[in-house]
């Protein structure tokens, strides 16, 4: 089963229409053959003085502050896109990443908004030590540009050691585990990732990570965790652990999700306009899985 071109069409016009303007140059740049020089500009519009980015990157907060999570964000998109290089990670990521490390040597998830602006309750208790998440997200990004600096010594025994300490506990958090996988995929301790990632595969597919049931009611942001949700395109390191035939249904499943306005929707947001902007960036995400795996009609 493939998405019709005509259902193609709707929800490119959604992105067009309701997305924030990362969605539709990263839109151009995977569907209409554009330049990455557009991505890069959206991002940076999002970029504060101190290096780090804020101004509400993630529709979870309008707080102009910049945040961990966001400036990883603003990494991961850049790396999309084939955007990065070893200069602009030195001189304009990590001098924002070294003021922010902490004594564990990883980096924080997300710190509490100081302003007053809007924003999730969540955030107004976030925990600001270290995380996994962030760190090993940024320690395999900065091995896969074959950067070496002192920073990567403790941030990777600090990696190591919270993955021996969660092990499975975070398994079901589809938007962590590729973050831990970048690290495990660059690494140099070829023998511990590998031993990570097994046990990472082995957890994933044990019974209750992946729901069975069919309807998202009750489920968060993304709605319940499925084999696309963790190998969302066809040579991912996680696509072996699913049968075809999962991969066969879950394909055919969000296909049938599609909302009749184009877009691929979700409950979450702390306004319309954000509720807008969440589903903007969940329909890209469709798109390009759909697209990796050959289910959009030419």
């Amino acid at each position: 089963m493939k998405l019709t071109r005509q259902n193609f069409e709707k929800a490119s016009d959604f992105i067009l229409v309701n997305a924030r303007m990362i969605e539709r140059r990263l839109f151009d740049f995977h569907f209409n053959g554009d330049s990455a020089n557009g991505v890069f500009h959206s991002v940076y519009a999002y970029r504060n003085n101190d290096g780090g980015f804020g101004h509400g990157m993630e529709p979870d907060t309008a707080s102009p502050e910049s945040q961990p999570l966001f400036s990883i964000m603003a990494l991961e998109i850049l790396d999309e896109v084939d955007y990065l290089n070893p200069a602009l990670i030195l001189e304009d990521f990590m001098p924002y990443f070294e003021s922010i490390t902490t004594e564990k040597g990883g980096i924080p998830w997300m710190f509490r908004p100081k302003s007053e602006y809007p924003c999730n309750d969540h955030f107004k208790t976030v925990k600001e030590w270290a995380a996994l998440s962030t760190t090993s997200s940024l320690l395999g990004i900065l091995e896969k540009y074959e950067i070496d600096i002192p920073w990567m010594n403790k941030a990777e025994q600090f990696v190591w050691n919270e993955i021996e300490r969660i092990k499975e506990k975070h398994v079901f958090c589809h938007l962590c585990v590729p973050r831990q996988l970048q690290f495990l995929q660059y690494t140099k301790n070829r023998k511990k990732a590998n031993e990570a990632i097994d046990d990472l595969k082995k957890w994933i597919v044990a019974d209750g990570v992946l729901c069975k049931e069919v309807s998202d009611e009750g489920w968060g942001l993304y709605g319940k965790p499925h084999s696309l949700s963790y190998a969302p395109y066809p040579d991912h390191i996680l696509n072996p652990i699913f049968s075809k035939e999962s991969i066969e249904s879950d394909l055919e499943g969000i296909i049938h999700k599609q909302k009749d306005d184009g877009r691929w929707d979700t409950w979450y947001g702390i306004s319309e306009g954000t509720k807008l902007e969440w589903a903007g960036i969940q329909t890209l995400w469709t798109l390009k899985t759909l697209k990796s795996y050959g289910r959009i009609e030419k």
